[in-house]
């Protein structure tokens, strides 16, 4: 493994938000951000509740050469001086996809520099690292709009699945929930805002799963269907939109203290044998890691099972390209020579799988 320092550009378009970022570091990190870029189209999606997909790559081609100008000029470095360009290649919508990933290979092909096309997930797998210089292995819980598992990281290509969600990631689930109560877009903030104000156990709602563990390897699994299909049904009878949001977060917590739980005695079976207990890092990441409710709860769980918890600030939990040119900086740090200019952008594109 090499311990150059490596300055990469990283490029992030795979849903709503257009970044770019300039990061310098050596693995395992911490790494220095340069310039850290994010366009949020938030004003252009609220009017439908969503994202709109054609809006959002519609967007990404307008403003993605000027914010990747922009980062560089911040970072006071040029594209010469870079060792490399990192882009999402993967999952998200395709169309952003697209964008991201075919203005990096231009770059590269311009710039003679290596292009490394990163998988989304990993980023935010490895931000703890740029961020806190977590060593390898950790226990990562993933919770974004798009994505819910657990999965133990053995390295840069070590990603053991323990859990997914079988139906709602938990991010959507948030995003639904705010639309039953009439709360405003984006809805993840819009609930954790009203929840403040509310009675967590105003209402007694479901929590699928709980105590359950699955045959296999992936035996950490999670659902929110259930838990928005109850909240839907309680919101035609009339309720106060605080508590409502109280009690659903509250159930969301208790939903993921659960599930981390149990995969918390998978990681020690795979990876703790003869270490400390003290040794056992989680790390919370995605977008829904934000959340200061879960937060607290997934601090209190570590407490209890002696893990450390590990969770990067709120800017770096979002979507950004400070993540993605970290990731570029770990496979090239661990060997990789890059992607080939025909690397195809991905709509899927799992981060790990579970059990043959």
């Amino acid at each position: 493994m090499t311990i150059k320092p490596l300055t990469i550009l990283g490029i992030e378009t795979s849903c709503d938000e257009t970044a770019a970022s300039v990061v310098r570091g050596v693995t395992p990190g911490p790494g220095e951000i340069l310039s850290n870029i994010v366009f949020s189209q938030t004003e252009a999606h609220a009017p439908y509740g969503g994202v709109v997909p054609e809006i959002a790559s519609r967007a990404h081609l307008e403003i993605l050469d000027g914010i990747i100008e922009r980062a560089l000029s911040d970072a006071k470095i040029s594209l010469a001086e870079l060792d490399g360009i990192a882009a999402t290649a993967g999952p998200g919508l395709i169309g952003g996809v697209m964008v991201g990933l075919t203005t990096a290979k231009a770059l590269a092909l311009a710039s003679g520099k290596v292009l490394v096309a990163v998988n989304h997930l990993m980023g935010h797998a490895l931000t703890a690292r740029l961020t806190h210089g977590v060593e390898f292995p950790f226990l990562l819980l993933l919770v974004s709009g798009g994505h819910c598992q657990l999965v133990g990281v053995g390295g840069v290509d070590d990603f053991r699945l323990y859990g997914s969600t079988i139906d709602d990631a938990v991010g959507e689930a948030f995003d639904k929930t705010a639309k039953i109560l009439g709360l405003p877009y984006p809805g993840g903030p819009a609930v954790e805002a009203a929840a403040e104000n509310g009675n967590p156990r105003a209402y007694d709602l479901p929590r699928p799963l709980l105590g359950k563990r699955g045959s296999g390897r992936a035996g950490a699994d999670f659902s929110f269907s259930g838990l928005k299909t109850a909240l839907r049904q309680l919101a035609e009878t009339g309720i106060s939109a605080e508590d409502a949001s109280a009690s659903f977060q509250a159930a969301v917590i208790d939903i993921l203290r659960d599930r981390t739980r149990i995969a918390m005695q998978m990681f020690r079976r795979d990876f703790s044998e003869g270490s400390g207990p003290d040794s056992n890092k989680l790390v919370v990441a995605g977008g829904v890691a934000a959340n200061q409710a879960i937060g607290a709860g997934m601090n209190r769980l570590c407490a209890e099972e002696r893990f450390t918890a590990l969770i990067p600030p709120p800017r770096l939990c979002t979507d950004n390209a400070a993540m993605i040119a970290w990731a570029g900086v770990e496979r090239l740090s661990a060997g990789a020579k890059g992607d080939a200019l025909s690397a195809s952008p991905r709509a899927r594109w799992p981060l790990a799988t579970g059990p043959t």
